[in-house]
């Protein structure tokens, strides 16, 4: 579990970002965003087994992951929309193939809706894309974040390991949840796990919500049917809000569908990827 590694990095207008590709260049590119407060690791299954039809791009976002953190970083959705923007021009993918997972999905919808990125289909598992969203705990962070900052760092470790562990409906592998928050843990990790709880604002969700409408390109909709940080009902009414999305709900799994059903996400994910509608 511990061989994830993004080898390539990329100067981004918000810090140098961490990324890797999987599979033969030739192939029809697949890009993965993750949510917060995770990182690519989350996608590791998933990308190998995409890897053996797709070529796959993974990255970690400024401010997450082996990315780049420093104080004053801006790591807000309107940044990260703009990076994805910047990434795909710098890979040179025109048209690929996406999938986006929590706060990823409002990334990419963003950067599709307000920035031009254009995608051959979209594929939206348990995102961040519909108000409200934040759980009490994520709000109560992001109206106190100098308060939270001072914790000491056995209390923050156990909070940060408590919030990540409750995305998952059967709980996380030790192993798992250890890689999943360390980034979080250090001297440059603390403050920018509550800096990017911050900078969460509803508002860049609130900005393109109602253009969802406008989407004309092959969308499906994963959910966990389990998600405790967003219920599925969401699910439901953003596939509404799609012309032709098609939901996929996902028995068993929580918020964390990649940890808690991969191989379902994956076989969904592989049949959509293949044949678009």
């Amino acid at each position: 579990m511990n061989d994830w590694h993004l080898s390539e990095t990329f100067h981004s207008t918000s810090g140098a970002v961490r990324w890797a590709a999987f599979g033969d260049s030739g192939r029809d590119p697949v890009v993965l965003l993750h949510g917060t407060p995770f990182s690519s690791y989350v996608w590791r299954a998933v990308a190998r087994a995409l890897s053996r039809r797709h070529q796959v791009f993974v990255w970690d976002m400024p401010g997450y992951g082996a990315s780049e953190q420093f104080a004053g970083q801006d790591v807000s959705l309107a940044a990260q929309g703009r990076v994805f923007t910047e990434l795909l021009t710098h890979w040179g993918l025109e048209e690929p193939l996406v999938v986006a997972h929590d706060f990823g999905g409002a990334v990419s919808l963003r950067a599709h809706l307000l920035h031009g990125a254009r995608y051959r289909a979209l594929a939206l598992v348990d995102p961040v894309a519909l108000a409200p969203w934040g759980s009490p705990f994520f709000r109560l962070v992001g109206e106190h974040p100098e308060v939270f900052e001072q914790l000491p760092p056995a209390l923050h470790r156990a909070l940060v390991r408590e919030y990540v562990s409750s995305a998952s409906s059967p709980g996380l592998h030790p192993a798992v949840l250890d890689r999943l928050t360390e980034p979080w843990l250090g001297d440059l990790g603390r403050p920018a796990f509550y800096r990017q709880i911050a900078q969460a604002d509803q508002r860049y969700t609130d900005e393109v919500q109602d253009r969802y409408r406008e989407i004309g390109i092959p969308t499906l909709v994963c959910w966990g049917e389990d998600d405790a940080w967003i219920p599925v009902a969401k699910g439901r009414e953003l596939a509404a809000r799609i012309p032709g999305a098609r939901l996929e709900p996902i028995a068993g799994a929580g918020h964390l569908v990649q940890e808690d059903a991969p191989a379902e996400l994956t076989a969904a994910l592989a049949e959509f990827l293949q044949k678009p509608s």
